[in-house]
């Protein structure tokens, strides 16, 4: 059966924990097209009905898959699963991302940062912090990816905090050696990739014109491609402590190629020596991006003050008017006391103001016209049960 996606952290999402593939759901076509892009060797046989692939430089020299032509043959599924059961027990390396690309139908990103040691060297165990630093980069680089794939923005903050964490939670990522795979929802979840694919090559552009020209307009420009201070961060983040990094994305050979993309391969690579040019860019992309002023709707969830006739803070849990799910709000006593008696009712309350991007746009300044807003039967328990959920 086809595999669920699981959540962005390994451990569950291993593939050897996993049920195999359906050998009746497997496109012969899709299965031939990973075993090549793996480098696999298509060895005689007919064309028109089968073709026999072996692992690349004899890793497993005691493996060969028979691969069907097309599922119209008598035979196709037997075949289809001899192949899978080899892939399963197979030696070579790149066996288990196939069958991970067969069970999980999707985009491929991979993420590979270099450490230092000798030339032409790879160390035979990664450190952990190294892992860690790996995992962060990744699951931040997708989230501004699926943040710029709903709207363009030179810095989120805590802005679509939750579109992004809605497709984290829809990726497997799967941990081995140096390196870091995700696998993203193609074609539903194209939106975050193949946005977050231009944004880095936006980025890419953007450094290299700031090393060579001394100019940082190009940051500014790169906004419209997706370029943001969260997708600097990452690459930061991806960069720092390695003597290169690199991403690598594959496009699901089930879902195709995305338009605007052709047969190009899809490789980004940056070093040590662009930091400057991103700390550069991540400081000027959160100065350019502009206050929002916004009318929020929202649940009080917490009040403090010092002083009982002076002005107080309030948190509310946002209901509509801004992409956050939680903002502060310091209020004068009058309007304090009316937030107080909306939270012993359970009412929410309407405010306007201007969301910062000081502290990630998490806080609205200037705040006017707060009052109670009543809710239908249907309103209130939609909110009783978010209030649950959070």
């Amino acid at each position: 059966m086809t595999l669920p996606h699981g959540p962005l952290r390994p451990g569950p999402g291993e593939p050897q924990a996993r049920a195999l593939p359906d050998p009746a759901a497997v496109d012969p076509a899709v299965l031939a097209t990973l075993l090549a892009r793996h480098g696999w060797v298509r060895r005689g046989g007919p064309s028109a009905r089968y073709g026999r692939w072996t692992p690349p430089d004899g890793t497993d020299p005691g493996t060969s898959l028979i691969v069907p032509a097309g599922d119209g043959f008598d035979d196709a599924v037997d075949l289809l699963a001899d192949a899978v059961t080899a892939l399963s027990r197979s030696a070579s390396p790149s066996a288990r991302a196939i069958l991970l690309a067969l069970a999980v139908p999707g985009d491929e990103l991979q993420w590979r940062r270099d450490l230092a040691g000798p030339p032409g060297s790879a160390p035979a165990t990664v450190p952990w912090d190294d892992t860690e630093r790996l995992q962060r980069a990744a699951r931040a680089m997708l989230a501004a990816g699926a943040k710029a794939g709903r709207t363009r923005a030179a810095y989120f903050g805590a802005r679509l905090d939750s579109w992004a964490g809605d497709f984290l939670d829809r990726v497997l990522v799967v941990s081995g050696g140096p390196g870091l795979t995700a696998y993203t929802p193609a074609p539903e979840g194209r939106a975050a990739v193949t946005t977050l694919v231009r944004a880095l090559e936006a980025l890419r552009d953007a450094v290299d014109y700031r090393r060579v020209s001394g100019g940082a307009e190009a940051f500014e420009n790169a906004v419209q491609s997706g370029v943001s201070r969260e997708l600097v961060e990452s690459v930061e983040e991806l960069v720092r402590g390695a003597t290169a990094s690199r991403l690598t994305v594959a496009w699901s050979a089930a879902a195709g190629t995305p338009g605007g993309f052709g047969d190009r391969r899809i490789a980004l690579e940056f070093s040590p020596g662009d930091l400057p040019a991103l700390a550069e860019a991540a400081e000027l992309l959160e100065r350019i991006e502009p206050a929002v002023a916004v009318t929020v709707v929202g649940v009080v969830v917490r009040l403090k003050r010092a002083d009982p006739a002076g002005p107080g803070s309030v948190r509310l849990r946002v209901l509509g008017g801004a992409e956050v799910d939680e903002v502060k709000v310091r209020l004068p006593d009058p309007a304090y006391r009316l937030a107080a008696e909306a939270h012993l009712a359970g009412t929410p309350v309407k405010v306007s103001g201007r969301l910062e991007r000081r502290g990630g746009f998490r806080r609205l300044t200037r705040p006017t016209g707060l009052e109670p807003c009543g809710l239908e039967e249907a309103e209130r328990e939609r909110l009783l049960k978010t209030l649950g959920d959070g």
